[in-house]
């Protein structure tokens, strides 16, 4: 099995970014999918996780700027940013499963790709 994130970038506040989750290797449909994010220096922060059914949750933080969704014929996850801030900067990954908080070490997950904010 296999995760890899792809669409960080560098973009000035207020802007927008969608993230992907290309995932291989399970049965993608059958799972839920998680997004984390991590800022400089600072520890793991759960973000939002989407149910095989496409029930939604948000972090406080980042509801009503954030929009996850999927695509089971593509296998993907997907983290749409808007109204970025410079806050949101960090590494942003996602794990296999439905988590309500950061995920176990031991969750399958992606190497993260790179959001700053900045401008």
């Amino acid at each position: 099995a296999h995760l890899v994130e792809t669409g960080g970038g560098m973009v000035q506040p207020g802007g927008s970014l969608r993230l992907s989750c290309l995932t291989s290797g399970f049965s993608f449909g059958s799972y839920s999918m998680t997004w984390v994010r991590q800022a400089p220096g600072k520890g793991p922060e759960w973000v939002s996780v989407i149910g095989r059914n496409g029930e939604k949750s948000y972090a406080d933080s980042v509801k009503d700027r954030f929009t996850i969704s999927r695509d089971n014929f593509k296998n993907t996850a997907y983290l749409q940013i808007d109204n970025l801030r410079p806050e949101d900067t960090g590494l942003y990954y996602c794990a296999r499963g439905y988590y309500a908080r950061v995920p176990p070490s031991n969750a399958l997950r992606g190497p993260g790709t790179q959001v700053t904010v900045s401008g």
